[in-house]
């Protein structure tokens, strides 16, 4: 009956989200949030494919000029909806509920990862003799916390109401995760290619959806699963199911149960849809340069940075300062700086590719060319997956006040500087570089309270073996 009543609250909570999206949408010229540079880029901005889309319908290319700088596939689905009108209703509506039924969407997707995780994690713990240790703790339920956090989270709202195409990237990055945690081969390859094909940074996703197909949804640390014997190390002899193979595997270290043929399947698969991506890409920018002029268009605009728009990053205003000839020497440190942080976190967080793949968002949402809220709004999500392993996280409270007024202290900034001028660049940098340094310190907290919530599992395990052996 409780369960119940639970259920019911968070459907009407679901509803309201959406209720209060349809009415926002009603009046966003009020709003004017398309305009906000925390809201749109020149990636993900609406108007930008409008404009994209009214060359292509003029038989120019969608990338002459400097405006649109997307996917040609993104140019065909959303192109057509920002040139139709509904007599009476708000232009740009139907797009408007495009990204309003994606954000739903995503957030019932985050729902079964959170289930799947929830349940991977109690299996987990009762074979290692802690199921009592998850009754007692009174464990939330995480999945219904993650969902409302993406559908509530006001980055979340702003970037949907704002006319940006961050909901429908999004929803690939998630697509991809939810894919990888039940077993869907085909639909995680899928996700992995239209995140990547979109946006670029989802690349290095690819590691942690190989590790949930290899390992299976979030377990404890291999190592728990190792017991003491007669002062030695050895196997444990009780059975262990990957979720993936689901045949009872005995006597064999948990750290060598991989199932490699998911993983080869996931290439096959992500070779497949890579080449149905780059066969209608071509297809559709044939006469406009072909291939060649997309990738220059798309990744090169993302890797070169040649648009210094003002944003909530940090690359902007760096650029805007360097030498000429320093600047191609900073732009291989800046993405660099991305891919030296991927092994070290893989080797220690391979035993939670959810995790990590939570980590890896966070850190390209930081590091990347134009970051939006869009892209804080989804690792947010996902961090509400982990609300029970993190509940010891430090500065949790600081880190929520902090959030809130960087928020409001950016608009401010923006607004002394662009429209009143009694203001310069460096008030608006310095809220940027205030958010860039949040998401650091949220980084370094949530992992560090991850790992001593393993080292609190295996300090558990070994003294429940050791009273089981006194």
């Amino acid at each position: 009956m409780a369960e119940k009543m639970k259920l019911g609250k968070f459907w009407i909570w679901v509803a309201a989200s959406l209720i209060f999206r349809l009415v926002l949408i009603y009046f966003p010229n009020n709003l004017n949030l398309a305009s906000r540079p925390e809201v749109s880029t020149p990636i993900t901005s609406l108007r930008r494919l409008t404009e994209g889309y009214w060359l292509k319908q003029a038989s120019l290319s969608p990338y002459a000029g400097s405006m649109y700088h997307g996917s040609p596939l993104l140019l065909s689905v959303l192109g057509p909806l920002t040139v139709k009108r509904i007599e009476g209703q708000p232009n740009d509506i139907l797009c408007s509920l495009v990204f309003v039924i994606a954000d739903v969407v995503n957030a019932m997707l985050i729902r079964v990862i959170g289930q799947n995780l929830q349940t991977s994690y109690n299996q987990r713990l009762k074979s290692l003799g802690l199921d009592s240790v998850s009754k007692s703790s009174a464990i939330l339920p995480s999945r219904d916390i993650a969902a409302l956090i993406y559908l509530w989270n006001p980055f979340t709202i702003v970037a949907c109401v704002g006319l940006s195409t961050s909901p429908i990237e999004n929803m690939a990055v998630i697509l991809s995760l939810y894919g990888a945690c039940t077993c869907r081969v085909p639909l995680a390859a899928f996700g992995w290619v239209m995140a990547t094909h979109l946006s670029l940074y989802p690349m290095i996703l690819i590691i942690p959806v190989v590790l949930l197909l290899g390992y299976g949804p979030e377990t404890p640390p291999r190592k728990l699963f190792m017991q003491r014997k007669d002062g030695k190390i050895e196997d444990s002899p009780s059975s262990h199911q990957s979720c993936q193979e689901g045949q009872a595997m005995e006597q064999q270290d948990l750290a060598n149960i991989f199932s490699w043929r998911l993983v080869i399947k996931f290439l096959v698969w992500s070779l497949i849809w890579s080449g149905y991506v780059l066969i209608l890409c071509g297809l559709s920018v044939k006469q406009y340069g072909g291939l060649h002029e997309m990738f220059k268009r798309t990744y090169g605009f993302i890797l070169t940075v040649p648009d210094l728009s003002p944003n909530i990053g940090v690359l902007w205003y760096f650029f805007a300062e360097v030498f000429d000839f320093f600047r191609n020497f900073f732009l291989i440190v800046f993405h660099m700086n991305i891919l030296f942080m991927i092994i070290p976190l893989a080797i220690r967080l391979n035993h939670r590719p959810c995790f990590l793949a939570f980590v890896y968002i966070a850190i390209s949402s930081m590091l990347k060319s134009y970051p939006s809220v869009g892209d804080s709004a989804l690792y947010l999500g996902l961090l509400g997956l982990f609300v029970n392993e993190l509940a010891d996280m430090q500065f949790s409270f600081f880190l929520f006040c902090v959030y809130v007024g960087v928020s409001l202290l950016s608009s401010v900034m923006h607004n002394l500087w662009i429209w009143r001028g009694t203001g310069n660049a460096n008030f608006y940098f310095a809220t940027a570089m205030a958010y860039a340094c949040l998401q650091i310190i949220l980084v370094v907290e949530s992992v560090s309270a991850m790992l001593n919530h393993d080292r609190k599992l295996t300090k558990l395990s070994i003294a429940k073996h050791q009273d089981s052996k006194a």
